[in-house]
């Protein structure tokens, strides 16, 4: 699995004009699935972001994690981060999963970190979603859990 994580100070999504998802502080994070993921991958994504130390502690270094600082998370499927732009202009998709696949991985994600704690709003699997979101710091940073059974 992949994510692409951000350090908010608030973020939300929208569809068709109604929210269906907001948090203040915390993480943004867009999560694809590929072939080969299964739910062993979706948990060690969630443990992941919820130990991620990306926020500052007294000293100012990024010691802490969204847990550690009471954050919130927004999960959103984002099928295109598994995009293949090596040849052409044109991106290819063939490595990121099949929604029936992603779906229920996206989801594992959501419901592994609420288990662990996390207060996790979502956006809406294969909408038409507006993402805004207020980068903190800017902290982005890109995760890669790999599949099949690999170490990550």
């Amino acid at each position: 699995m992949r994510a692409l994580v951000q350090r908010v100070s608030r973020a939300q999504v929208t569809v068709d004009g109604e929210v269906v998802g907001a948090i203040d502080a915390g993480l943004c994070v867009l999560v694809g699935a590929t072939h080969d993921d299964t739910d062993r991958e979706a948990r060690k994504l969630a443990q992941k972001l919820w130990k991620l130390r990306i926020f500052a502690d007294a000293d100012d270094k990024m010691n802490l994690s969204v847990a550690d600082v009471g954050g919130e998370l927004l999960v959103i499927s984002q099928f295109t981060l598994y995009a293949d732009a090596a040849k052409g202009n044109r991106p290819s998709y063939v490595a990121a999963a099949r929604p029936e696949q992603a779906e229920p991985l996206v989801d594992a994600v959501v419901e592994h970190l609420r288990s662990l704690g996390a207060p996790v709003a979502t956006g809406r699997f294969r909408a038409d979603m507006a993402v805004e979101l207020v980068n903190d710091g800017p902290v982005t940073i890109a995760l890669e859990i790999p599949g099949n059974g690999t170490s990550g």
